[in-house]
This record gives C-alpha cells, structure tokens and sequence, in this order.
C-alpha cells in the first residue's frame, strides 16, 4: 500500500481541540512554572501547529529559589511517618486515575501521540503507586543486623532521603515520567525540582496539581522550564540527586557534572535495541506486537524496536507479513481511539528521521513500505517505515533514529543472529520470538541488555514494576523501579551498637594471647554461621 492509499483518520485541519483543556487550565498550569524573567516559549499543539499556551522559561535565580522553597517543605516532609505520607499517594491514585481522560487530552495536544498511547502513558504513575503501597514501608524501615562481635554488638541500616532530587524529564512520556520518577522518591521523604521538556510541560504540571489536591504539601514538587543548557546545570548544582531520561550524548553531560558535585545520577539514555526472531515463531501472534513495538507512539518509545532479525529459511514469509501490516496501519491526527499512529513531537523531529531514511536509500537501502513525511496530514507526521539492506555505513544503521522507521536482517543461525543483535554500543532492551520457551531463554541469556522481552516486544519488562529496569553499555546507569527504583533516592545511615567493651585486648592480657583468642573466635563464627 502506498502512501497516498494509507487510510488516514483526521487531519490538522479537522481535528477539534477538547473541551477539557480550556484557557482557564492552560493558565493555572503554567502559572506553577517559577518564571520571573518574562522570557516564554510557545508551546504547540503538534497537531496544527497552533500556539496553546505561552510557557515561562526559568531564569538561574528561579531554579535556586524553586530548591531553595522545596528544602524547606522537605525539612517537614521528611519528619512525617511514612504511613501518612503513603496515604496521600493512596488518595493519589484514584485522582489520577478519575481524571485520565483530561490528563489523555493534554498529553495528545502536547505530544501529538494517538489517542491508545496517551491513555496507557496515564496508567504508569497509579501503578508506581500501587506498587510502592505494598513496597515502601518496608524498604524504609530500619533493618536490623548483626556487629562484629555476636550478642554484645549490633548494627542497624535507616534510610535516609536524599534531600532534593532533581528530575530531568523527556518529551517522549512526560506525564509518565515526570511523574512516575518523582513519587518514589517524594516516598522516600525527599522534595522534587522537576524540569520537563518545553513541548510537553502541562501533563505534568497537571499532575502536580493532582497529587496536591490528594494533600501533597505545597513547595514540595516545583516545577522549572527552559531549554536543557540554560537551566541544566544550575538544577544540577543544587540538587542531591538527578534522574535524566533522554540521550546518550545528554547523559554523558549530566553524569560528568553530578560527578564533581559527588551526587549520585540514575541515567535511562538511548537504545538501538534489537528483535530476535527464531524459526519456530506463530507469525499471526509476532506480527501484531512486533509492529507495536517498532510504531507504537511513533517509534518514539526509548524501548522500541530498531532492528529486527528473521531467519533466512521463513525470511520471505515474515518480511511480508510485517510489511503487511506495516501498510495498514492507520495514521491520523484526532483526541479518539480511531488512528494507530499519531504524529511525531515536532516537524524538527520529522526532519531527523527524514534524514535517517534519505541517508539509508541513498547508500542502498531499500524502502519496503512508507519512507515519507505527511504534511497533509499534519505538521509533523511521517508514515511507518520499513527498510531492508540497511547497513553499519548508513545512521539508522548504528545511531538511534526514534522514529516509526525499522530495519529488517537475515541471518542463517542463531549464535550469528544473537552476534548481530550486540553489535551495537547501547543496551537498554531486546526481544526473542519462539514457540519454544526455553529456547527463547537461551537466547535472552547471552543478549547484552538491561531489559530482555520474551515473546512480547517491550512492555512485559516495562510494566513489570517489580523488576528493576535499566540500560548497559551507553544506554545508561542505575535503573527505575523494583526495591532499587526507590532505595536510590535515600542514603543508608549506619547505626552500630557496642553493648559490652569486647572490642580489644583486656587490661593485662597478653596480646598474643588475644589474638590466639581472636583468630579461633573467627573459625568458630564461620563454623556456626554467625554474623
């Protein structure tokens, strides 16, 4: 199917702005931002183009003093038992919950994504929520082990916050991860200095608002606008911790700089993460989350698939089930469940990932379906692409392209496919696809990844809230949720207790003595398991 034959729902010149997001909101939600400068952005509807709301851009003195308001309230904060912060989360969750269809609506006029993406974006924080309800209490209270020496010593773990943490939010999930980021760590009793993307900041500001009506002290979670050089490095300078999501290239910055302020940094950076697809895969079952995976939001999913690997004997086969269903996919610009593509962020963006097609046919590659911008049907869409001959001289080769673009490989065996798939210097996810289970482990076993989906592309690993999730090589540094998703935002303090002076030789003894006494005391402990 061809472009021009694609079945389009709605267009940027139909498409009618919800009800919901009314000029009263747009104000009370920028009017958060600390901004005193009287410098603006203009903040878009991706789908037409058309200015919503002015945004302030933050100066150095209003980050310093959004940290300065937000140590203050944390100083409170921190003192409350966590039980009764935890009930402020609980009441949390069912206001965010209520309002996900104004919260869909916002994401969408901000972020361009259709309308399936942005719901299932407002269904992370109520679970992060959920997950640390049952989590949190537990983590946070003192831990009790044993001293050097048993029954007279004793040495207790408490957990102390950070103090301020500073957030870093990308464009691609700004309700999720502006907020999802932030509320383990406003657990932890810390204060939260959000930054989101320019394009995206009235999801999480409405956010905000929300965990405020459930009875979030105000002060606590600030919010500061502006382009990532001009406020970065104060919101570095004066926090206690940064989490960044975006690119590799960023990260590197951010990570140098926290570490000569000798804070600690969570970093979830870039990926060209690969799909494995073994020879004895259901093609009806693979070939429907196989294209979510590679065009959900648009490609723009740091988890998405890049590269997908088929095997030389059902090449053929697969090749044209995926381009297919590639070509059906429906694109639109609309605030309903109708298209299942919905723009990309920015037409700056359209033209990064333009460029990466442009680039690959010139050196070669060939476009299987889609390849092209759509204009008419907004101003930054760009239809799902499938390419075939891509190679490591081409950028969407080797570099991340973050867009509806995938590249299809043959390869004869499966120690070549797994050889392929960590040919690359980044690591953030992986998918194996097999009707055999344990074959398929096998596989995920020897793939270099932080996140390996078995028989699903990206979310099983995702959504799994329990489960540390995380990059290696260049994708990143320490990882979101699971226990550690919240104990990186606190410092363990140690508390050791000495009830006996045991600790030494007693007045008088005879040093050699002591250490026949002490050396035999340390086989004795290992023998009898004490510690």
């Amino acid at each position: 199917m061809t472009g021009d034959e694609r079945r389009v729902l709605g267009t940027g010149a139909d498409v009618r702005r919800p009800a919901s997001i009314t000029e009263d909101l747009l104000q009370r939600l920028v009017g958060r931002v600390r901004g005193s400068t009287g410098n603006t952005w203009k903040l878009t509807e991706v789908y037409t183009g058309d200015v919503l709301v002015e945004l302030p851009q933050s100066s150095p003195e209003d980050i310093e003093a959004a940290f300065e308001e937000a140590r203050e309230a944390q100083r409170l904060w921190a003192r409350w038992p966590v039980e009764k912060r935890l009930e402020v989360f609980d009441r949390a969750h069912t206001l965010l919950v209520d309002n996900a269809h104004t919260t869909a609506d916002l994401i969408q006029a901000e972020s361009g994504k259709n309308r399936r993406m942005a719901i299932e974006e407002t269904c992370d924080p109520p679970m992060i929520i959920s997950y640390y309800l049952k989590r949190a209490a537990k983590l946070l209270a003192p831990r009790k082990h044993g001293g050097p020496v048993p029954f007279v010593s004793s040495s207790t773990e408490v957990r102390v916050p950070k103090g301020v943490v500073g957030i870093i939010a990308p464009w691609n999930f700004p309700f999720a991860t502006g907020l999802s980021d932030a509320i383990p760590a406003l657990m932890a009793g810390n204060a939260v200095v959000v930054k989101p993307d320019n394009k995206t900041a009235l999801s999480p500001l409405f956010g905000i608002s929300l965990l405020e009506e459930a009875g979030l002290p105000k002060g606590l979670f600030q919010v500061v606008c502006g382009e990532g050089p001009d406020v970065g490095p104060t919101l570095i300078d004066n926090a206690d911790y940064i989490m960044f999501t975006g690119s590799t290239a960023t990260g590197r910055v951010i990570g140098e700089r926290a570490g000569r302020n000798l804070i600690g940094c969570c970093l979830e950076l870039g990926g060209k993460n690969p799909m494995i697809v073994l020879d004895d895969v259901d093609v009806e079952e693979w070939v429907e989350s196989a294209s979510f995976g590679v065009f959900g939001n648009t490609g723009q999913i740091c988890m998405h698939i890049e590269r997908i690997y088929l095997p030389d004997s059902r090449y053929d086969e697969l090749k044209a089930a995926f381009v297919e269903r590639a070509s059906t996919l429906t694109m639109g610009a609309a605030y309903d469940f109708g298209p299942e593509l919905g723009s990309l962020v920015s037409p700056d963006h359209k033209e990064r990932v333009a460029s990466h097609v442009e680039d690959a046919v010139a050196k070669g590659a060939t476009v299987l379906t889609g390849g092209r911008a759509r204009p008419d049907v907004g101003p930054a869409f760009f239809e799902p692409t499938v390419l075939e001959g891509v190679t490591t001289d081409m950028v969407c080769g080797v570099t991340e392209t973050f867009g509806p673009v995938v590249a299809l490989h043959r390869y004869r065996t499966v120690d070549e496919a797994i050889h392929l798939a960590n040919d690359t210097d980044y690591g953030l996810n992986a998918s194996v696809w097999s009707g055999d289970l344990k074959r398929a482990q096998a596989v995920a076993a020897r793939i270099e990844s932080g996140n390996v989906n078995i028989n699903d592309a990206l979310a099983t690993a995702y959504a799994s809230k329990g489960s540390p999730s995380g990059g290696v090589k260049n994708s990143g540094v320490g990882a979101r949720h699971g226990d550690q998703g919240l104990l990186k935002y606190t410092d363990a303090k140690n508390v050791a207790v000495l009830k006996k002076q045991v600790m030494g030789a007693r007045p008088g003894q005879d040093y050699d003595a002591y250490v026949k006494q002490m050396l035999s005391s340390l086989k004795l402990m290992k023998k009898l398991r004490v510690r």
